[in-house]
């Protein structure tokens, strides 16, 4: 259990990038809040400044804050509340030394996360991509029975890796919407009660799976554990004319093993929202007309991102309280 925190004015609180308007208002009026008005990733530099300055700071997946970001003796920051579910890029070590609480932000984007992958999945399986570029360009002839011609997705087989609240909204979807068969590759053990509900089946690893599936979904966690999960000997287990979606981490997938994959047709397409060491797009990706992208949408809906800010507000009322944050990971 946390301790209270006594304080005699408002708890000091940094905001790493622009947040929903609503959001911005009730931190601003619950403490003493200070807001990144640039909207662009801070330093390292700045974070070790803001770490002897600040009682919480409320960082996103586009900060970077490793081991040199956290290099600082005895921080006044005693909270990272994240705003978002994934914390790879925080180092756990370096916030574990220095008694640092790190929260994040469950279950309020899962269902708008599962719908981006359900968009991914239907715009490189029916091309959609290739077809507005084509139309943009001023290049299409007219109706034909061999244009861009594309994959059913209806009654395919969809492999999901990782089966957490994302990839069960992603399974609802698929199973109940297309009447997909759902395979599942989970770290641990998934209840039959839970698979049942999608009519899925787990199957032991991931080499043995990916054979199996028409179409793969990733939502797995990132980080080390999980840096190039999908990789050229991953992708050649992989039909041919099987499509890969990510909108977990961009590290999961070595994206230069990816991009000859697709180059040399030894996969139908792939579509990434989210990319290895984003905003900063490998060249090689945009040669590949088999690719959908999109600049990491998951999440890009006024009702999540506003409810994502509404639980980290409860995180750092929880904190300063004296509770454990609701959603407390580290």
């Amino acid at each position: 259990m946390n301790m209270p925190v006594i304080m005699n004015s408002k708890p000091k609180v940094l905001v790493t990038r622009r947040w929903p308007a609503a959001v911005e208002a009730q931190l601003a009026e619950r403490f003493d809040t200070e807001f990144n008005r640039t909207d662009t990733p801070l330093t390292s530099a700045e974070f070790r400044s803001a770490l002897a300055r600040f009682d919480a700071i409320l960082p996103t997946v586009t900060d970077k804050l490793g081991a040199e970001a956290l290099d600082v003796s005895a921080p006044q920051t005693r909270l990272l509340a994240n705003y978002g579910v994934g914390y790879s890029h925080i180092d756990a070590d370096a916030v574990r030394t220095h008694g640092i609480t790190v929260s994040n932000t469950p279950d309020v984007l899962s269902e708008c996360t599962a719908d981006i992958a359900m968009t991914l999945m239907l715009m490189v399986a029916r091309r959609a991509g290739e077809g507005e570029r084509e139309l943009r360009a001023g290049e299409w002839t007219g109706w034909r029975p061999t244009h861009l011609v594309g994959a059913k997705v209806s009654g395919k087989v969809l492999g999901i890796v990782g089966f957490g609240r994302i990839g069960q909204a992603m399974a609802q979807r698929a199973h109940h919407g297309f009447g997909m068969k759902i395979l599942v590759q989970n770290r641990s053990a998934v209840p039959q009660d839970v698979l049942d509900r999608y009519g899925a089946t787990q199957v032991e690893t991931l080499d043995a799976m990916l054979p199996q599936c028409d179409f793969v979904s990733l939502h797995c966690p990132g980080g080390a554990a999980n840096r190039h999960l999908i990789n050229s000997r991953r992708l050649d287990l992989m039909k041919p004319d099987a499509f890969l979606i990510n909108t977990a981490r961009g590290e999961v997938v070595d994206e230069h093993a990816l991009a000859q994959a697709l180059m040399f047709d030894c996969i139908g397409g792939a579509a990434l929202d989210v990319f290895d060491g984003e905003p900063r797009i490998a060249p090689v990706l945009l040669d590949c007309d088999n690719l959908v992208m999109l600049p990491h949408l998951g999440s890009a809906t006024r009702e999540t991102r506003e409810a994502m800010g509404m639980r980290v507000l409860d995180n750092l009322v929880d904190y300063f309280e004296g509770r454990d944050p609701r959603d407390k990971v580290l």
